[in-house]
């Protein structure tokens, strides 16, 4: 039994290295056809390469420093864990872990970047409308009335945006969100945040990028001071309140010792309104005295809580460029097409022997 499968095993390789004679015999058969396509193939690549824009990509790379960690960057670990930025004690909070990039990656920092407005050819554009007007798409809205009046103003309110520019907004982001956009970390060891941005608009990568740096490091700031913040506007508050009850009181005593000028030393009852104002007065400055100490405090405490975002670098034009070469488009155009064609061939024998 072992004898007669080494026999049959002996003849499967034979057969197997007898058909991949008779089928390099047969291409090369037909080498004639293969170096055609390919050459077809080959200029077709250089036509590529011409036709196609090229993409540029704007890079902008930032660290975010938090004074409340204490420990330099190993302070800044709450914003999120790859970055080292802190928002508390424990590392919790909604800017930790991966939240960062889902952060820059969201909906809402997409679209908010969109409608910042940008100096464009002269005028003042949003930049969803100079990306619409990058891809063309106003050429074929202006045959369609429901499309031909909507515009994108910068700065415009989305909570009046009709249904048409929120789809419209929402294929963009998706747009951008899938080729165009990538956030994150060149180095695990590196806290520092690199945005890429890239289009065939070299200023609209640009423009892009560095407003969206800006949009996030906003609502950053605002978020992670926003207690900081509250606390501080309540005791401004709460120091003019009393401020204007003790110059109250103060008046009142004046106006009690003029009414009490030379009063009979007998009639001392007369000067208990001004006794009573000065109490006002004792108590008012004790806790005016209290309430500007810690509105103080708290303008110190709004400084730590307000996190410094340092720019590292920014996208300068001219921007990195990425195109096909001509010699590149030759080789990969010629090597697609040959592989092609010997594919295309194999299947043509293949059926062609089925079928006899």
């Amino acid at each position: 039994m072992e004898k007669r499968n080494m026999e049959n095993d002996e003849i499967s390789l034979k057969e197997l290295i007898g058909k991949i004679k008779e089928w390099y015999s047969y291409l090369l058969l037909q080498w004639k056809i293969i170096i055609l396509a390919g050459i077809v193939g080959g200029f077709l690549g250089i036509a590529y390469a011409f036709v196609k824009k090229p993409i540029y990509t704007a890079t902008l790379s930032f660290a975010l420093e938090d004074e409340k960690g204490g420990s330099g960057l190993g302070g800044a670990l709450g914003l999120v864990s790859s970055f080292g930025l802190d928002l508390g004690g424990s590392g919790g909070g909604i800017f930790t872990g991966t939240n960062l990039s889902e952060l820059f990656k969201s909906r809402s920092m997409v679209e908010k970047t969109l409608l910042s407005p940008v100096d464009f050819n002269g005028k003042k554009i949003s930049l969803a409308e100079m990306y619409i007007q990058n891809n063309s798409w106003r050429e074929a809205w202006d045959k369609n009335p429901k499309f031909s009046s909507i515009q994108f103003l910068p700065n415009a309110d989305q909570k009046k945006f009709t249904r048409q520019q929120d789809s419209i907004l929402g294929v963009i982001y998706g747009s951008l969100l899938k080729t165009d956009l990538a956030v994150g970390q060149r180095d695990k060891k590196i806290s520092i945040i690199t945005i890429d941005v890239s289009s065939k608009n070299e200023l609209f990568a640009k423009y892009f990028c560095e407003e969206l740096a800006k949009q996030v490091g906003d609502f950053y700031i605002e978020t992670k001071s926003r207690k900081a913040r509250l606390n501080m506007a309540i005791l401004e508050k709460q120091v003019d309140s009393i401020r204007t009850e003790l110059n109250g009181a103060i008046t009142g005593v004046a106006i009690a010792n003029d009414n009490t000028f030379n009063l009979n030393p007998a009639l001392n009852v007369r000067r208990s309104p001004s006794v009573r104002r000065q109490v006002d007065v004792q108590a008012n400055t004790a806790i005016l005295t209290e309430l500007v100490k810690q509105s103080e405090l708290a303008k110190v405490t709004l400084r730590k809580e307000t996190p410094l975002i340092q720019v590292i670098d920014r996208p300068i034009l001219p921007l990195y460029k990425q195109r096909i070469g001509k010699i590149k488009g030759l080789v990969v155009g010629g090597l697609i097409a040959g592989i092609l064609i010997v594919f295309f061939l194999i299947l043509r024998r293949i059926l062609k022997n089925a079928y006899n």
